[in-house]
């Protein structure tokens, strides 16, 4: 009876982490990744930190690899990071949205500072 019990519970956490993200959440990680690519492609002139750059473009690797890990067609979810690029591509860099944006990261994907800090180290 125990070992039914613990297959259960087993299964029941299994499917809750890697449930679908919700379409708030799908939202608002397309956006972010829009900013973090603008802040890659910062326009001429634009003061910025290096790792400021390192850390958007393993922000948005690990969005996809968690979007895609939770069920999002890759296809889905290139269409979504491309409209929010083509939103933010050229703007200036605006530390308050960024910020906003580590703070979704880390509370939406597990571990998400830790992987995040994981692909800075090997982007190069």
């Amino acid at each position: 009876m125990n070992k039914i019990i613990l297959i259960f519970i087993s299964i029941f956490f299994s499917l809750t982490a890697y449930a679908d993200m919700s379409d708030t959440d799908k939202t608002k990680a397309w956006d972010c990744s829009g900013i973090y690519m603008a802040n890659y492609f910062l326009p001429s002139g634009e003061t910025f930190e290096y790792s400021m750059k390192e850390k958007s473009m393993a922000s948005v690797k690990v969005l996809k690899a968690y979007a895609l890990e939770t069920g999002i067609p890759e296809t889905n979810w290139d269409e979504g990071v491309n409209k929010a690029v083509d939103k933010y591509y050229g703007s200036k860099y605006d530390k308050v949205k960024t910020d906003e944006c580590h703070t979704f990261l880390e509370g939406l994907i597990p571990n998400g500072k830790e992987r995040v800090n994981k692909v800075v180290q090997t982007l190069y």
